[in-house]
């Protein structure tokens, strides 16, 4: 049942904060994360990524942050969907998610990212975002998505996730997380 204190963002007039990129580079039973060292989700396990800069793709940026973040370029970013985060103690994000199968360049730790090769089925999720383990798996899979989530102090209170090719974000409404 809805929590009447929770507001649901009127997501089609919804306004982020920050604009930006998720990157999750896998070759065959593996994905390439990281160790974030710096920034919003520091100390969590996620994949590279950040904010868009003015006049840059989505893609352009995702491919600059691995650049920047592991010292790779990803040589077949396709994006697999779209976050929504509506945060009520961090701004609001809306994310473009990519995958990669083929890079230059040897994954390298820096000021922002300890890189690691971890097994798809041993992906540390309660090391990560919440969020990720609604849709993760599914995007190294191939498939494609939208998901919607509503955090309160690094929590998820609601959230809605659609899947397929020509999946498009709806709310449903609240959902227990």
């Amino acid at each position: 049942m809805p929590n009447p204190e929770i507001e649901i963002p009127d997501w089609p007039d919804w306004k982020p904060d920050i604009h930006a990129t998720l990157m999750f580079v896998h070759q065959g039973s593996r994905v390439l994360l990281i160790e974030k060292l710096t920034g919003i989700g520091q100390g969590k396990i996620n994949g590279p990524g950040g904010k868009i800069d003015p006049g840059e793709t989505p893609e352009q940026c995702v491919i600059r942050e691995c650049q920047e973040e592991l010292h790779i370029t990803c040589l077949d970013p396709t994006k697999r969907g779209e976050l929504w985060f509506a945060m009520s103690d961090l701004p609001d994000i809306h994310c473009h998610v990519y995958t990669a199968t083929e890079f230059t360049g040897t994954p390298t730790a820096t000021i922002e990212a300890n890189p690691y090769w971890c097994e798809i089925d041993e992906i540390p999720f309660e090391r990560m975002w919440e969020d990720d383990f609604y849709w993760l798996r599914q995007v190294l899979n191939g498939e494609k998505f939208d998901g919607k989530f509503l955090f309160t102090e690094e929590r998820i209170i609601a959230h809605d996730v659609v899947f397929g090719e020509n999946s498009s974000p709806r709310w449903r409404g609240y959902s227990e997380a």
